[in-house]
């Protein structure tokens, strides 16, 4: 993608992330600080770029501590169900806020479609770096 798209690509989605939030939540007078938007927008476009990764997870349960890989594509269908609700919850508990929900879920979702428009073309017969190669 190289430096300057990539910049472009993080302050677009960071952009669309903040108008969803806004578009959701008109009533919130919490104010909207971070880059979480635009991180979540990278993680829609790692799941394009990169279906078949796999991701180390911390996994806990009760005294069970371990790190288990897992394919990108359950890992962030999980963080993305976890969005959802979460912002269900906040929508049922105002009390409750702090998270920007609806940024997560606005900015995943203009990664997911961005990331056509600004990765870089292959052109020849390059071959693709597969992601197992980088471990």
């Amino acid at each position: 993608m190289g430096h300057a798209r990539f910049l472009g690509f993080f302050i677009l989605t960071g952009l669309i992330a903040a108008s969803a939030h806004v578009f959701m939540a008109p009533d919130s007078n919490l104010p909207m600080v971070g880059a979480s938007g635009a991180v979540s927008g990278i993680m829609g476009s790692y799941l394009v770029l990169f279906p078949k990764a796999r991701i180390r997870t911390l996994f806990l349960f009760v005294f069970i501590l371990r790190v288990i890989p897992m394919p990108a594509w359950v890992f962030l269908g999980l963080w993305t169900a976890m969005q959802f609700l979460g912002f269900a919850v906040e929508g049922l508990l105002p009390e409750s806020g702090g998270v920007a929900y609806a940024a997560h879920i606005g900015g995943l979702c203009s990664g997911l479609v961005l990331i056509f428009f600004f990765r870089k073309r292959r052109t020849g017969t390059a071959e693709i770096l597969d992601v197992r190669d980088l471990s």
